[in-house]
């Protein structure tokens, strides 16, 4: 009797593993190419083997939204995302002539592959593919230009209640990368003040300062509270390249010394230019539509077909 009745359970889960392997296979089908259309590739560099993957861009966009921002936000959110991303993908594939076009990861964009989706969400795999994919398609083809060029679309986590002028971070005026206010970003969003405590010793290696009596003065902030400039023991840095030494959160940021250790406190997470994404999900929680969002972050804009 307990044979049969093991049996029977086995071939239930293995029907229910069929089903679901059924259904996986179904969800993850590549985005449709519609008739006469040219469908778009991206080459993709990992550079933990160094290999390049060809894929189509609105898939490569799905594992992009995936990667960037959580599955949980606004649909008009991911919307907004989707867009940003497809952006700065075209942007890089017309500028970098390498036999690349992006790079996996944080010196590109994120992306994330179905199977690594499926180890990280489990059960909710198919909720959260499917409202990702729905924000890809509904989007499909679509970013953003100025004067008819595709544009230079950063983007970032969360700001510190502004965005930073991207001259002031990477070096390029670009004039639909000004500041605007990001208000949807403030103390009501969890770690948006985050407090890094560092030994005296690990801080002073890091910035490869003499650390027998440590000295701070000569703070220079830009319109929007981040740090443009700081001398520390006489040696001056800019503020990009202290969060970048110190592994900080934002350049917006106070540094505290203790007497065993420093204290920074940061406002908001990343580099500031473009599109804040928690002040993008704020926008669509208050009913703003994604157009709305990109033209808020991205001044004087057009959203175009490929």
């Amino acid at each position: 009797m307990k044979n049969k009745i093991l049996l029977a359970v086995v071939i239930i889960l293995t029907a229910i593993l069929v089903i679901i392997s059924i259904k996986v296979k179904k969800i993850i089908e590549p985005i449709p190419v519609l008739e006469g259309e040219t469908p778009i590739t991206i080459n993709l560099l990992n550079e933990t083997d160094n290999s390049i993957t060809k894929i189509n861009l609105e898939d490569y966009i799905v594992g992009v939204v995936a990667a960037e921002m959580p599955a949980s936000f606004e649909m008009e959110a991911l919307k907004a995302q989707a867009v940003a991303a497809r952006t700065y993908a075209m942007y890089k594939k017309q500028t970098r002539n390498l036999d690349y076009d992006l790079i996996i990861g944080t010196k590109d964009q994120a992306y994330k592959d179905n199977k690594t989706l499926l180890t990280q969400w489990g059960i909710n795999f198919f909720t959260n593919f499917l409202k990702i994919r729905e924000a890809v398609i509904a989007t499909k083809n679509q970013v953003l230009t100025y004067n008819g060029e595709v544009i230079n679309a950063f983007y970032f986590s969360m700001s510190n209640g502004y965005t930073e002028n991207c001259e002031l971070v990477f070096s390029q005026d670009l004039p639909y990368l000004n500041s605007v206010s990001s208000e949807w970003d403030n103390e009501s969003l969890n770690n948006y003040t985050f407090v890094t405590t560092l030994k005296k010793e690990d801080f002073c290696q890091k910035l490869e300062i003499d650390c027998n009596n440590i000295e701070i003065k000569d703070i220079n902030r830009s319109s929007t509270n981040r740090v443009l400039n700081i001398t520390i023991n006489n040696k001056v840095f800019k503020g990009t390249e202290v969060r970048s030494k110190l592994g900080l959160r934002s350049t917006d940021f106070d540094i505290t010394i203790n007497e065993n250790d420093i204290s920074i406190t940061t406002r908001g997470y990343g580099h500031g230019v473009g599109m804040s994404q928690y002040g993008a999900n704020g926008m669509a929680k208050e009913g703003y539509k994604y157009e709305d969002i990109l033209k808020h972050y991205y001044q004087n804009t057009e959203i175009t077909n490929l």
